[in-house]
């Protein structure tokens, strides 16, 4: 092996590396400049498997990678977001919209002298210069999504440039001739040879990029290369069953589903290019150019869809099959089980691969914010309860949930401490920060309503006994500090700014009230007409509640920031 040909390995590694680069950041712009629209997105889903197809398409298109996106689906279907027939009309829009990748390669192929300015290796190194002067010397601490965009296309042709370079010298290489011949007349080692390179450099884009790189270089024949990018199809299926790994039996569906779905379309087309290739031998003999190749990969992926369209609830049924149920596990479930199940749920929900699409990784963690919001309404109601019952299996009962309440707290707390570190928009940075803080005020309402139990055990420990105006009182605040909670969470969840409004009202009322039983009960001591051990429990369990509704008032507070 010569220094040239060293150099020729080298640059087409750095060309690779820089095509991948390019992707991954223009990627990001794209995803920051659709911004939470993408969340909104899933809607369109439940309404026809149609819509899903194009909503997987484009999202494909906008990630660069169809890869990326059937790993959100698998955990969107895990995470319990979105239902199998929902995700095979994405998983089909997913292969529709891996095939830009190859249409922007295909500009390489551009000659006209009047089209010159169309050419990669004209406009490219422009573009990283604009993407780079705007990083540079635009406005500090903000996204600057153009700039983001332009680098990352600029990349991308700069590094095609690299890796045609670095083939073109090998392209009449008996090596190359040789090889392409044996997969012309073999499609399963042509189709397989697609799947494996596909499957080890995990991007169907850049396996098609490669491929159109020799084909540019005139060193691949056509049914060579048709039979290696039906493979590319079954290749990029990898990264999802991978991803799969570890999952609820549904997840695992999602991924049998995208393979079943590529490799009945890699058959289908296999069969009728083998038949096809005796009937015109001397145009699948021909050589391949990187145009053809998208054309093939386009007409491919759109008639696979709506040929197996219809058929989109029999693949479901057939993951089903061969995904088999694990075994039920009998038995009495104790309280610490059922912890544990709920925080493997939570685990669940807040599924990793989710964090493809930051913004519908946040969506999915405010929307168990929200959850653990309810779960901690229900303390508070059963701490008010045990207030007045001297019930032991509440008191118990709140112990134990406010140990899921820090689980939870815990759980959610650095699950977005894992979206604070992506790629995000200015927007979404401050949406992190003020879920965070959330977390923080929930918490503490969750230790609240601790104390009030603990105080309800005081109180039946003790034989502790409160006048009836002072068991009027209690239940009087309880109710009013309740329902400011519960007011904070449904302006959380609903994003309603007239809740907001209310919870802050509700606050007010429970300081007044507040401030006024505090008066009464230091009368009623000084009249003798309630002991000093009762006192102090009333006074203390008065400040929790009142806390609470202050806790109530910041998270409110947080959701009137977010919609400014």
């Amino acid at each position: 092996m010569t220094v040239d040909h060293i150099a020729s390995f080298f640059r087409l590694l750095g060309g690779l590396g820089m095509f991948l680069y390019g992707m991954s950041v223009m990627s990001d712009g794209m995803q920051k400049a659709a911004g939470n629209r993408i969340s909104g997105f899933l809607d369109i889903v439940t309404k026809n498997r149609f819509m899903a197809v194009v909503l997987g398409a484009a999202i494909t298109a906008l990630v660069q990678s169809s890869s990326a996106t059937t790993v959100m689906v698998v955990g969107f279907v895990n995470a319990g977001i979105m239902n199998l027939s929902q995700a095979v009309g994405i998983i089909m829009g997913a292969n529709i919209g891996t095939t830009i990748t190859a249409w922007m390669v295909s500009l390489t192929q551009i000659s006209s002298d009047m089209l010159t300015v169309l050419k990669p290796d004209f406009f490219a190194p422009v573009l990283i210069a604009i993407g780079a002067f705007r990083l540079l010397f635009g406005k500090k601490g903000n996204d600057d999504l153009l700039g983001n965009f332009c680098i990352g296309v600029g990349f991308i042709f700069i590094g095609l440039e690299f890796m045609s370079g670095a083939v073109s010298p090998y392209a009449d290489s008996p090596i190359f001739s040789d090889a392409f011949r044996a997969i012309g007349g073999n499609p399963v080692l042509g189709i397989l040879v697609g799947a494996i390179v596909t499957g080890v450099i995990q991007s169907s884009a850049a396996s098609v990029s490669i491929l159109q790189t020799l084909a540019l270089a005139g060193a691949v024949p056509r049914a060579s290369g048709f039979y290696i990018t039906l493979g590319q199809n079954i290749g990029t299926c990898v990264t999802a069953m991978i991803s799969a790994t570890g999952t609820s039996r549904t997840a695992k569906r999602a991924a049998c589903i995208h393979l079943l779905f590529n490799v009945a379309g890699a058959v289908m087309f296999g069969v009728l290019i083998f038949a096809a290739s005796f009937a015109v031998p001397s145009f699948f003999n021909g050589l391949l150019s990187p145009v053809e190749i998208s054309i093939f990969h386009t007409i491919f992926n759109v008639s696979c869809t709506l040929v197996l369209y219809p058929f989109g609830d029999f693949l479901v049924k057939l993951s089903g099959i061969l995904v088999k149920e694990p075994s039920a596990k009998d038995g009495a479930q104790s309280a610490e089980d059922k912890l544990n199940i709920e925080e493997q749920r939570l685990r669940r929900h807040l599924d990793e691969r989710i964090l493809e699409s930051p913004a519908i990784a946040l969506s999915a963690t405010r929307s168990e914010i929200v959850n653990l919001g309810r779960v901690v309404a229900v303390n508070i109601n059963d701490a008010c309860n045990a207030l007045e019952s001297g019930e032991e299996k509440l008191i118990q009962d709140v112990y134990d949930r406010e140990k899921l309440i820090d689980h939870m707290t815990g759980l959610l707390t650095n699950y977005l401490i894992k979206i604070d570190k992506l790629s995000l928009s200015d927007r979404q940075k401050f949406e992190v920060t003020r879920m965070l803080n959330t977390l923080t005020d929930m918490e503490r309402v969750g230790d609240h309503a601790e104390n009030i139990a603990e105080k309800a055990k005081y109180i039946y420990q003790n034989h502790v006994a409160f006048t009836e105006s002072g068991i009027h009182d209690l239940q009087k605040i309880g109710q009013k500090a309740q329902e400011s909670f519960s007011l904070s969470i449904n302006a959380l969840e609903d994003n309603s700014i007239d809740e907001v409004i209310d919870t802050k009202r509700s606050e007010d009322v429970v300081d007044r009230m507040e401030r006024e039983m505090r008066e009464h009960h230091m009368q009623r001591l000084s009249e003798g007409k309630c002991n000093t051990s009762a006192g102090v429990v009333f006074l203390d369990v008065i400040s929790n509640l009142e806390r609470i509704s202050d806790h109530a008032d910041n998270i409110a507070g947080y959701v009137k920031s977010m919609l400014q």
